[in-house]
């Protein structure tokens, strides 16, 4: 289905690099804008998709900003993946109640009560599930008279090459939509071989002249002498006494074992993470090559195609800058599986009898399942 004939229209708050933008647009959902307060995620929005990027805090936006991007006629979808640092199992313990992104959920409510689009989606950690943000969250959709769906994702089962499990809702105004089934078996999953194996081989410290994102980072005597010792799917128990770290030699550290640690090429990548190019932050070792993963790699893990852009030509791309891109990002296939379901409904609902109801005000659902005036 091309997005230019598309019934739905999309608008992704908290886009970033654009993922979940991405694998709604590949669904055939017309995607129009994306809103970020990150002036770096400006150029591989704009550029990948091609759609309007409002550099904005969405707690600034105003619901008519939002009405006179969505395409005029059609179901408007509002989407987004709110900044999970508050929500991350990484800070399980610390009271991050106060911290500035943790009501960012609520003004994606805000905006949804505002604007009442036919469709909403949100992805984010597991563990927001358990929090009061996320229950009140569901409640103003219930609220609004949305039919609510959520639960947990698994990556491989998406065709995702990565062993992320990420929370995922589904909404909808104009009837009940589901949430997204995998349909890959275990024997199915998409490897770490299969996704970066024909990528140029590179040492450490060495880049592509093709592909600046396809640039190992370089590491110490020691980090080396690590790498050499570790066998994928390994941890640093494999290594000899003299190169263990002080944190490997506590009690505290001793469950850390995936740090330092290489990939597999027969299975699905671990989690990508905004820090995938450094060995030393998890299993981001390259399962044969004496390196950490590049960002073209943990881009393509991630599930963006290898021709993505992330930083203008001839533009050096910065490690950190765009590491945290990647690892942010919603990846595109959960955005594919979301955008099918949302497209499913609409095209159920224009096999049928126009009704009303489907939009505000006058609006009423037309035989093509696209939203008319009355």
């Amino acid at each position: 289905m091309l997005a230019e004939s598309s019934q739905i229209t999309a608008i992704d708050l908290f886009c970033g690099a654009g993922g979940l933008s991405l694998g709604l647009k590949n669904a055939g959902i017309e995607v129009v804008a994306g809103i970020d307060l990150d002036p770096a995620c400006q150029f591989p929005y704009e550029e990948n998709l091609k759609a309007t990027f409002l550099r904005k805090d969405v707690g600034e936006v105003e619901a008519s900003e939002l009405e006179g991007l969505w395409t005029p006629g059609r179901y408007r979808l509002l989407a987004g993946c709110a900044p999970c640092q508050p929500f991350s199992s990484h800070r399980r313990g610390a009271d991050t109640s106060k911290e500035d992104n943790w009501d960012l959920l609520s003004h994606f409510a805000r905006l949804v009560e505002e604007t009442t689009p036919e469709f909403v989606t949100m992805e984010n950690v597991t563990r927001l599930s358990r929090m009061s943000v996320f229950s009140d969250f569901v409640a103003k959709l219930e609220e609004l008279d949305y039919e609510v769906e959520y639960g947990t994702l698994y990556g491989p089962q998406f065709g995702l090459p990565q062993e992320r499990r990420r929370l995922v809702l589904v909404a909808s105004r104009v009837g009940a939509v589901g949430l997204p089934e995998g349909e890959k078996d275990k024997t199915k999953f998409k490897t770490v071989e299969q996704t970066i194996k024909t990528l140029p081989k590179l040492r450490h410290g060495e880049g592509d002249p093709k592909d600046p994102l396809h640039t190992a980072r370089k590491l110490s005597v020691m980090n080396l002498a690590r790498m050499q010792a570790s066998i994928p799917g390994g941890t640093w128990r494999d290594w000899p006494e003299e190169l263990l770290a002080p944190c490997h030699r506590k009690a505290s550290g001793r469950s850390f074992q995936a740090f330092y640690g290489r990939m597999r090429w027969d299975s699905p990548s671990p989690t990508i993470t905004t820090q995938s190019f450094n060995f030393g932050t998890g299993r981001f070792g390259h399962p044969e090559q004496d390196r950490s993963l590049t960002l073209r790699e943990a881009a393509m893990l991630q599930g963006f195609p290898r021709s993505y852009k992330f930083v203008a030509k001839g533009q050096r791309p910065s490690m950190q800058a765009v590491g945290r891109l990647i690892g942010n990002a919603v990846p595109p296939a959960f955005g594919l599986a979301v955008g099918r379901q949302f497209l499913a409904l609409a095209s159920e609902i224009s096999q049928e009898q126009p009704r009303a109801g489907a939009g505000q005000g006058s609006q009423t659902c037309a035989l093509d399942g696209t939203l008319g005036t009355g």
